[in-house]
């Protein structure tokens, strides 16, 4: 989505600012411990997407998601007047689950590699 270098650069702006107001300005009790992992700003830089990874369970991810959701007015008029731009992104958050799904292979390639020395043992090799 982010081709051109000021795209990438605002991008990166966004996930600071965001993440700041998300520590020290939002207040609403749904969104839970949630860190933001990626912000991907279109050419045009009329479009944010936000990609948040959530602390909890699926109903905690939920409940963060439409906090977040709720807040997105918000937090766009905050970023207004954060960062220089003609327009300001509209913002789409969206879950990224990539995190817990690279912690589930690591898990899984534990599991894995304990079952490989307990084999032989009790093969008697």
């Amino acid at each position: 989505m982010a081709g051109n270098p000021r795209a990438v650069r605002v991008g990166e702006q966004m996930r600071d600012e965001l993440a700041q107001l998300l520590r020290d300005e939002v207040k609403d009790p749904r969104i839970g411990f949630v860190s933001i992992v990626k912000v991907e700003v279109s050419r045009d830089l009329r479009h944010a997407k936000i990609y948040v990874s959530v602390l909890g369970d699926e109903q905690q991810k939920k409940d963060t998601m439409a906090g977040l959701a709720s807040a997105t007015g918000f937090l766009r008029s905050e970023l207004a007047k954060r960062l220089r731009l003609r327009y300001t992104p509209e913002l789409h958050f969206h879950l990224d689950e990539s995190i817990e799904h690279g912690q589930r292979i690591a898990q899984l390639l534990v599991q894995v590699r304990d079952e490989e020395k307990g084999s032989p043992r009790e093969e008697g090799e």
